[in-house]
């Protein structure tokens, strides 16, 4: 009997598979206050974000953790709320963001904290104002957003760490293992056949057909996963 493949392993959720909650700063999302004005206390890094995240300390006291925006400052007052200016650093609902707004941070559903464009150096483009708010993603597709959804005004700081090379493979196995990715990633084919449905042989090779039905048992789900059957076309 073969061992467990690493997706069956990874989907059981051990140590070896989890993120070390011990590295991260805290919860990066919005406070549930409607309005309030705000200080930046410390620009801080967290392992398990790319960009740089500001500590902001409410006028009621409460202290969140949020993406910080290119340009921030420590001691910069930052504003929240629908009377809020749209300056670089400030929280609006998404609603009255002008058009043409770059804007990061934001809510799928008013009051879930902040669900999107949260990577360094990414930023929506506010489309145009309605019954819903059309924003353009940094893919390039138009969603639509609830005009009540909070988000901040800018670019997510940190643009451009893919830039710099890591330098050697440490450092990216300590990179992924951050975000709980494991690195590198093997192919099934280069496994013995006690790891993997698709291991073992003399060379590189499957040696069966990849597809597997929907019904597989677990340690066979893998390939080609219950493919669409082609229409046959028209010649």
């Amino acid at each position: 009997m073969g061992k467990r493949i690493m997706t069956r392993r990874r989907g059981a959720g051990s140590m070896a598979y989890t993120t070390p909650s011990h590295k991260h700063k805290g919860e990066v999302h919005y406070p549930y206050m409607v309005k309030g004005t705000g200080r930046v206390l410390d620009l801080i890094h967290d392992p398990g974000h790319t960009s740089p995240i500001a500590v902001i300390e409410w006028d009621g006291g409460e202290v969140t953790h949020l993406p910080a925006a290119e340009g921030l400052y420590v001691e910069q007052t930052v504003e929240m709320g629908s009377e809020a200016p749209a300056q670089t650093g400030n929280i609006l609902p998404i609603g009255r963001v002008p058009e043409g707004t770059n804007v990061f941070n934001i809510e799928l559903q008013p009051g879930d904290g902040g669900r999107i464009i949260r990577a360094a150096g990414a930023s929506a483009l506010v489309i145009s104002q309605g019954k819903y708010t059309t924003v353009q993603l940094p893919s390039g597709q138009l969603k639509n957003i609830d005009p009540r959804s909070k988000a901040t005004v800018g670019i997510v700081a940190g643009g451009g760490r893919g830039e710099k090379p890591f330098g050697k493979a440490g450092k990216v196995y300590y990179a992924m293992a951050a975000h709980s990715k494991v690195w590198p990633k093997v192919l099934g084919v280069c496994m013995n056949p006690i790891d993997h449905p698709h291991g073992g042989g003399g060379h590189k090779h499957i040696g069966k057909p990849s597809t597997v039905g929907r019904g597989a048992p677990p340690g066979r789900k893998v390939g080609r996963l219950s493919p669409k059957k082609k229409k046959a076309g028209k010649i």
